[in-house]
């Protein structure tokens, strides 16, 4: 008899995506997951798009992160960023930006 492969659930896959999400560290120093993007050239295009209010959020967490690292230390656990609360702001500006060179790439060939 072949053995079947155990079949994962929404719920264990959801509590594994938390686990891993707390096991990378970004949130305890109050990042969001969009901050630890490598910037490269699509990404600081968009970043250059970002409405003002969410750039300057964004500088806030970057610095008050590398203040923390510098002094070796972490948010309390209530400032931490929860899997819940973390919004990916800056995917939509990077597809869009992603799809656009694409675009132009194609026509390029043209």
């Amino acid at each position: 008899m072949a053995s079947r492969a155990p079949v994962a659930t929404g719920r264990l896959l959801l509590g594994v995506r938390k686990w891993y999400y707390n096991m990378c560290g970004f949130n305890k120093l109050g990042l969001l997951r969009d901050d630890t993007i490598l910037e490269d050239s699509d990404v600081k295009e968009a970043l250059r798009r970002l409405p003002e209010g969410q750039y300057n959020d964004r500088m806030f967490r970057l610095k008050r992160s590398l203040d923390l690292s510098m002094k070796q230390q972490i948010l309390p656990k209530d400032q931490w960023t929860k899997y819940e609360e973390d919004v990916h702001y800056l995917t939509p500006y990077l597809e869009e930006v992603i799809r656009e060179r694409n675009e132009r790439e194609e026509w390029m060939k043209k």
